[in-house]
This record gives structure tokens, C-alpha cells and sequence, in this order.
């Protein structure tokens, strides 16, 4: 296992890699890869859904990294670009790394769902071209695993705390020039990934609770929606026992006092990964 850690050019945004390293009997292996993003509201980075799920992930064949994203105070978009580069990394080592570049996907947990599906929705923006300076195709996610994720605006079902650490302190004048590029009226709007659903979307793997009081499955329930209706591949799962920020439902990623396991929802890498090796069958 190859464990390093590369900086994204910002204080406290860095990736850490958990690498497969290839044995002799067949050196030129190439795996798909699985970028983890913790939860955390944007504003910090969740202990519990960083290497338990990187590494559980490294079990099921894949390549895994973390991502330490930029946290509040911040202006929107600055986890996104942050996102965006660490994606671009991996796709300029994935030779070193050995990893099929037409396999890197996004599982983002939380608040960290909301930054894996924004990238989903933004990666060939005309906005993002302005705060970054990759190609579009060098930043694609290939496809998304999002475990309980922040998506709506809709203060019916949002997450407040979320949605407004991730607009941040943007000035005025940026808000007017994202929100005219994506036709949209405010900044709300922009960050309600449901109303950002495009035929680039990527193919996504959804699970939730119903019992979630933090992020009300309404929000993975309006997502899957639209993704219906835009017919992008998706496969949803919606558990009936378990509270907010599972991780793996495990005792590997349990809490001090042995909270968050719920067995019936432990499943849900085995699926992803039922899912995903299906997807490349039908792609």
C-alpha cells in the first residue's frame, strides 16, 4: 500500500492516497479509484469518513484517496476548485498510479455528498472555467457515490448550516456573474443541486435513511428525481433504520460510545460496488 499525502496549493487542502501496489504476476494493473469526501457541514472535516471508508474501499479493489477541502469562512466556489484540482491530480498520476482514468469516482458523505454532486453537476461549467484552469474533460468525474448528501436549497428539506458555509462571504458581483452564467436568480439556486441536473451528469449511486433528521432523505429523494427525469444512470437506496453521519455503519467507523452501526445499512459498498461493476457492463 503506497500512503502519501500531496497539497492542493491552499492551507489544510490536501489529498492522501491508500494506492494498491501492483504485484509481479501482473504489473501493469489498472483499478478504478474512489476519491472519499467527508461530511462536515464545510465546516470541518470528518474523522469518521475518511480512512475507515478509504480503506474499506481498498478491500473491494479499489484505489482510494481523502480529500481535506477548504472549510468556512470561505466564498463559494472555493471547495469546489479545490474538488477540481484534486480530481485533475489523479487523472495526471494516473499512469504512475496505475488507475483507469475513465474510472474516478467521487463518494462524498454529507455535506461532502453536496461537494462530490456540485462537481457532477459543474465539471464543464462556462462558470468554473473562471476559477480553474483544467480542461473540463481533466476534471470529469466518471461517476458518484453519495452516502446521505446535503443537495437542496429548499428550506423545507435543506441542511441551513451547510448551504450557507458553501456560499460563504461571495461578494456580490461574483454572485450576479455565476448566478447569469447558470440562469439562475440567486445563489440558493446554484447550490441546490436538483436544479443543476444536466445529460453530463454522472451516473450515481445513492443511499440515505429515513430516520436522518440532520439531511432529510426528502433531499436524496428530490435528487433521484431528477436524475429520473434526465435519465442519468442511478441506483437509490433508502434504509429505514439509521440516524445521520453512518459512514460504514460499522463498528470500524462507529463512534466513541459504539453509536452509528446499523447493520442493515453496512451493505451499502457491497452494493456501490455491485453497482458500479454493472455500470461499465452497460456503458
Amino acid at each position: 500500500m503506497i500512503y502519501e499525502t500531496f497539497s492542493l496549493g491552499k492551507k489544510d487542502v490536501f489529498l492522501k492516497t491508500y494506492l494498491h501496489e501492483n504485484f509481479e504476476y501482473n504489473p501493469d494493473r489498472k483499478r478504478p479509484f474512489v476519491l472519499v469526501i467527508p461530511g462536515g457541514a464545510y465546516n470541518h472535516v470528518g474523522l469518521r469518513e475518511r480512512e475507515p471508508v478509504a480503506l474499506k474501499m481498498n478491500s473491494l479493489g479499489f484505489h482510494a484517496a481523502t480529500l481535506h477541502y477548504s472549510i468556512a469562512p470561505m466564498k463559494f466556489p472555493d471547495a469546489l476548485t479545490d474538488l477540481a484540482n484534486a480530481v485533475a491530480l489523479i487523472r495526471e498520476h494516473a499512469e504512475e498510479w496505475h488507475i483507469d482514468s475513465d474510472k474516478i469516482i467521487l463518494c462524498g458523505f454529507s455535506a461532502g455528498g453536496h461537494l462530490a454532486a456540485s462537481l457532477g453537476a459543474f465539471w464543464n461549467s462556462d462558470f468554473l472555467k473562471d476559477y480553474v484552469s483544467h480542461p473540463a474533460e481533466q476534471i470529469r468525474p466518471n461517476a458518484l457515490c453519495l452516502c446521505y448528501p446535503v443537495i437542496t436549497s429548499n428550506e423545507k428539506y435543506w441542511h441551513e448550516e451547510s448551504i450557507m458555509n458553501v456560499i460563504g462571504s461571495i461578494s456580490s458581483e461574483n454572485a450576479q456573474k455565476i448566478c447569469k452564467s447558470l440562469k439562475k436568480s440567486n445563489m440558493c439556486e446554484v447550490v441546490s443541486i436538483e436544479k443543476n441536473i444536466t445529460a453530463d451528469f454522472p451516473p450515481t449511486f445513492i443511499w440515505h435513511t429515513v430516520q436522518d433528521e440532520a439531511v432529510p432523505a426528502k433531499n436524496t429523494i428530490l435528487l433521484a428525481d431528477a436524475l429520473y427525469e434526465a435519465k442519468i444512470d442511478c441506483e437509490y437506496h433508502l434504509f429505514n433504520r439509521g440516524k445521520h453521519a453512518l459512514s460504514l455503519a460499522t463498528e470500524e467507523s462507529s463512534a466513541a460510545d459504539g453509536s452509528n452501526i446499523e447493520k442493515e445499512c453496512a451493505v451499502w459498498p457491497e452494493l456501490f460496488k455491485n453497482w458500479f461493476e454493472q455500470l461499465a457492463v452497460r456503458s
